[in-house]
């Protein structure tokens, strides 16, 4: 079940880069309910399933703040990584355009491996039961669509023909596959899954604040952006609660 949910993605990663390549027209709805999807993600079930791993007396249970200490670095370490390559630069930053090609170029490469470590999660998820694996799922699918938009999107902005956007596309839109095919031959412990869970947990929460929601709200701050935030965070709360 966990490849074909990650065969799934591919087609989600795929739209959003035809999406990219075409027209963007009312993509920041779209953009602002990916947003709420993560954040119901990681508030309704990431960090419940970290509590219950980090529970209990058992000697392989983890301490939660471990798990937390990884969620905190997971976030972090986005951050510094995006404020290094100088991704959300703006246009006229000082800077200059080769910055601005090197940049585009290293986001796209760090999208393509983020949706590797999507993969792996849907994986690992799958692990810890089918309810936890489709709620991540649902949840990657929802994001893959703006993962493969940004990927096409950065590729041009870094001055690359639509053919090396389209391959970059490719990579990024196979990359959870090949993530899903190396959860299958891991068998992590609960420690090593709850601090894999904080350090996912905490780079979709960055991904939704600090990447997707700015970009919903920078062209088109509108209420129905809001809404339909807090209707990607609603379904999740209604996914999570009936998985």
């Amino acid at each position: 079940m966990a490849l074909i949910l990650a065969l799934c993605t591919v087609v989600s990663t795929t739209i959003g880069g035809i999406v990219a390549l075409r027209a963007r027209d009312r993509m920041h709805l779209v953009l602002g309910a990916s947003a709420g999807v993560l954040l119901g993600l990681v508030a309704f079930d990431l960090l419940p399933e970290i509590f219950d791993l980090g529970a209990g007396g058992s000697s392989e249970r983890l301490p939660v703040p471990w798990a937390m200490v990884s969620f905190v670095i997971g976030f972090l370490v986005l951050h510094v990584i995006e404020r290094a390559s100088g991704v959300h630069e703006p246009a006229d930053s000082e800077y200059g355009d080769h910055h601005h090609s090197l940049a585009g170029t290293l986001g796209a490469l760090g999208l393509i491996g983020h949706s590797f470590l999507d993969g792996l999660a849907i994986g690992l998820a799958f692990q810890l039961g089918s309810a936890v694996g489709w709620t991540v799922a649902i949840a990657v699918l929802a994001h893959d669509f703006a993962d493969g938009l940004n990927t096409v999107t950065l590729m041009r902005r870094a001055g690359h023909t639509k053919r090396n956007a389209r391959i970059a596309l490719a990579f990024d839109a196979l990359a959870p596959v090949l993530g899903v095919l190396v959860a299958q031959t891991l068998s992590p412990s609960q420690p090593a899954l709850a601090i894999y869970l904080g350090g996912f947990a905490g780079l979709l929460l960055y991904l939704a604040t600090a990447d997707i929601l700015p970009e919903a709200h920078a062209h088109h701050p509108s209420r129905l952006t809001l809404l339909a935030t807090v209707g990607g965070v609603a379904f999740m709360y209604v996914v999570s609660t009936f998985a």
